[in-house]
């Protein structure tokens, strides 16, 4: 009798909300502890950021070109030994990164490029690192006079004679952006249509002028493609863009480059770190 009582409340206890409660807090524990392994120094690692860095590595690398199908979650749970939800967390986060696009019922493909508005960098340089080249087409060059705001912008007199570049920028046959370079003409009036076509102005501006470009002041903008840069970057009209502004400044602080930019939203991403 007594035991049947004993049984009696202890299978009263194990219902209880605190005992539900208890068990599923230990079996999230148990869920975390096969999300995380632990590497040759000791020191834990969440099993998916391994397999991000993994994925990560190969798209970096070229192994993994864009558009091409990335393992499933089934797939990499097998070959990492993790559970579903483990590899599922991993393509969510890359996703989240903007390296792979899923689709219901297609699956899981790697995203075309986009670049990252969090460094200055070129967009040759940015290319690279997604194992692409660069393209640029010179729709425009030509010296011009009569810009006070961007003579101003970069602290130049008023009437200061200017080169101006109007640049499409490709990578892998795809349009990414518009751009309009501004620079002083009588101090950089070597730079020719045919190094613009080459290869990268910041790399030109560096090995031939010896100008070190270190920071950019940037005013950023919604907009929309009016029929004729629709055309030009390839998408409808009326579509998003962002609009840039950015004066570029030498490591010295003097204003080197001003540029103007229509940058397709679906090719680039802005990445912000706010302080309070």
């Amino acid at each position: 009798m007594a035991q049947e009582i004993t049984d009696k409340l202890s299978s009263i206890e194990a219902s209880s909300p605190r005992a539900t409660a208890a068990a599923e807090v230990r079996k999230k524990r148990g869920m975390l502890k096969r999300m995380r392994t632990v590497s040759a120094n000791g020191n834990s690692v969440p099993m998916y950021q391994r397999i991000q860095n993994s994925i990560r590595k190969r798209i970096e690398e070229g192994k993994l070109k864009p558009g091409q199908v990335v393992d499933s979650e089934r797939e990499l749970a097998k070959a990492h030994r993790v559970s579903l939800m483990t590899a599922r967390h991993a393509l969510a986060e890359l996703q989240r990164e903007g390296l792979v696009e899923r689709h219901r019922g297609s699956g899981t493909f790697v995203a075309p490029p986009k670049i990252q508005f969090n460094k200055l960098t070129s967009f040759t340089e940015q290319m690279s690192g997604r194992s692409m080249s660069a393209q640029s087409k010179v729709l425009h060059s030509s010296v011009v006079h009569g810009e006070p705001d961007i003579a101003a912008r970069l602290a130049l007199p008023p009437g200061s004679r200017l080169l101006m570049i109007e640049r499409l920028r490709e990578a892998g046959g795809e349009p990414f952006s518009l751009e309009t370079c501004y620079l002083s003409a009588d101090t950089y009036s070597g730079i020719v249509r045919s190094h613009l076509d080459r290869g990268s102005l910041f790399l030109l501006l560096q090995r031939e002028y010896k100008t070190e470009l270190a920071y950019a002041d940037e005013d950023v903008e919604a907009t929309v493609a009016d029929p004729k840069t629709a055309e030009l970057l390839s998408v409808p009209r009326g579509a998003p863009l962002l609009r840039i502004r950015q004066t570029i400044f030498s490591t010295g602080g003097k204003a080197v480059l001003y540029v103007y930019g229509l940058y397709r939203s679906d090719r680039h991403i802005l990445h912000i770190r706010r302080f309070r």
